[in-house]
């Protein structure tokens, strides 16, 4: 005699409303579209891209990290002479290798953003003060390392 074979469980089922039929059709962006992306995320990415553009003309640049901090004096790689002057606030700064550490390039976000007042604006001040610490690292003059350095 056969054994009767159990039901199978329903599948569940794909539900893409709530019970009232008003809820979500479907995505509200395609997948490779982020739906939001903080200021901190959108200033990092300011600084890679200017990090990249960069790199183009100086391959040696691969070499060494580039970080976003708060503020000056936030982070581990700030040590007592990071400060600088005490009358103002840095941009950024060029940290050497020491340690078993690469060459570093720190840049601080919120000094940036006070300063500027828009994304455009904002853009191209990253990119100055990216330009000016690279200059410092390898010893050149910021308009060699970018020739449109102070121009755009």
């Amino acid at each position: 005699m056969d054994s009767p074979v159990p039901p199978r469980p329903p599948e569940p089922r794909l539900r893409r409303r709530d019970r009232h039929g008003r809820g979500m059709r479907g995505p509200i962006a395609p997948p490779q579209v982020p739906l939001s992306v903080t200021r901190a995320e959108a200033f990092v990415d300011l600084v890679y891209d200017s990090r990249d553009r960069l790199e183009r003309r100086w391959p040696q640049l691969s070499r060494v990290d580039f970080l976003v901090l708060e503020v000056p004096g936030s982070g581990p790689d700030d040590g007592p002479d990071a400060a600088g002057d005490p009358q103002t606030v840095p941009l950024g700064r060029m940290v050497p290798a020491a340690g078993g550490h690469r060459d570093r390039i720190v840049i601080y976000r919120r000094p940036v953003e006070i300063r500027t007042k828009g994304r455009d604006e904002r853009a191209l001040l990253v990119h100055e003060v990216v330009v000016e610490q690279v200059a410092e690292l390898l010893g050149l003059a910021p308009e060699s390392v970018d020739p449109r350095y102070g121009q755009e």
